[in-house]
């Protein structure tokens, strides 16, 4: 089947920037296995991709998707786990690469700070700021203008700096947001 050998090509290509963009969505314990239900969507999807918009572009929107759509399950979840809760809390080992990720103590600010935004800050931050997407490709993705895209940066960078508190980075991965 054709579909599959280029679904196979773009999971090649595309998988990790689409596991990274989820890891800052959705966390570490999700985004694996979002990844992989994005790539099933665009493996049921291949033979309708139009090459409209670039395939990364495509796959971006697909992941900001099923993002949303874990959010909602997420809160449907919290509503029920409300109403059983025991007491008990389950804390589950980690000793993936992304607890190590996050064991690094400014990157889990980060992406605390990050996570703690509005969606659509979150959204731009981790297009722009961190996956380095064009204005171009990002307004793709979200359906936006540019400008919105530009001004949506903007108030996003002002966002997380106030989240963190002005901090700034001697590092280059945030020092655009001084």
């Amino acid at each position: 089947m054709p579909g599959n050998d280029i679904v196979s090509d773009w999971f090649d290509q595309y998988g990790d920037d689409i596991y990274h963009f989820l890891l800052y969505r959705v966390g570490p314990k999700d985004a694996e296995d979002l990844v992989q239900e994005v790539f099933l969507k665009a493996f049921k999807a291949a033979d309708k991709f139009q090459y409209q918009s670039s395939p990364r572009t495509w796959l971006y929107s697909v992941a900001r998707n099923v993002a949303n759509d874990e959010f909602r399950k997420r809160k449907s979840r919290k509503r029920a786990d409300l109403l059983s809760f025991d007491g008990t809390l389950d804390i589950p080992s980690t000793d993936t690469p992304e607890s190590i990720f996050y064991g690094n103590e400014e990157a889990q600010r980060i992406s605390r700070a990050i996570q703690s935004l509005k969606s659509n800050y979150q959204e731009v931050l981790i297009l722009r700021g961190i996956k380095e997407l064009s204005i171009k490709e990002t307004a793709e993705i979200l359906s936006w203008s540019e400008s919105k895209v530009r001004s949506t940066q903007t108030r996003a960078r002002r966002a997380l700096i106030q989240q963190l508190g002005g901090w700034e980075s001697d590092g280059e991965e945030f020092s655009e947001y001084r």
